[in-house]
């Protein structure tokens, strides 16, 4: 029998229960099963020498390169760009998802979204930008954040580890002459700070205790 209140089964959000340990492992095996897709695509492009890179991927201010913003995080420029971005894409995408696949579909929606837009507005007209990193940096967007806006020990946390592992990332977010899109990583990390917020998780206040005997009547 499980008790309310004991660690195990219970909430998947509290640290230290049994659904809590069960969730992040189905986000990390999801997240493992994520990666060997993108490389099915790239081996594909390769093979096929169908150039989906330079046909589907994000061309800034041109309307034909618009359709990018969807593909572009499917597909990278090469084996080693995929091969870079494959570890952090699974391990921030494993916390990220262990909050909730619904909150992780629409996070990540809106971090393509913001950050392939991003990248079309403000990015060079003679550029085509691919790659996940932008997905990578809104994933680490919403850690920075969810630790802040739901007041959790569990996401400080995580924000810690994210911070000692990736935190030297953030100067991607910064303008270089090196052929790095940082508009995606800029824009993407916008994205997840925006997602943090909007798709936080709401904290129930408690019930209202249960009035026991005959009400109190006020004396005029």
């Amino acid at each position: 029998m499980t008790w309310r209140g004991s660690p195990t089964g219970g909430d998947p959000h509290r640290f230290g229960t049994e659904a809590f340990y069960a969730s992040l492992g189905r986000a990390f095996v999801a997240m493992c099963a994520v990666v060997p897709v993108l490389f099915l695509i790239e081996a594909l492009d390769v093979g096929l020498d169908a150039n989906l890179a330079g046909t589907a991927g994000i061309i800034p201010h041109r309307i034909q390169g618009l359709d990018g913003v969807l593909f572009s995080p499917f597909l990278h420029a090469d084996f080693n760009h995929l091969y870079s971005n494959s570890i952090p894409l699974i391990l921030l995408g494993t916390f990220v998802l262990a909050a909730g696949t619904r909150r992780f579909l629409w996070s990540t929606l809106v971090i393509i979204l913001v950050s392939g837009l991003g990248v079309w507005f403000t990015g060079s007209p003679n550029s085509v930008v691919v790659g996940a990193s932008g997905v990578i940096f809104g994933y680490l967007g919403i850690l920075l954040t969810r630790g802040i806006v739901e007041r959790s020990w569990w996401n400080f946390g995580v924000v810690l580890l994210v911070g000692l592992l990736y935190g030297w990332q953030l100067i991607g977010i910064l303008p270089t002459d090196e052929r790095v899109s940082w508009q995606g990583h800029l824009f993407g990390l916008l994205g997840g700070i925006a997602a943090a917020i909007v798709f936080r998780r709401r904290r129930v206040g408690l019930p209202a205790p249960e009035q026991t005997g005959s009400p109190t009547v006020p004396l005029g």
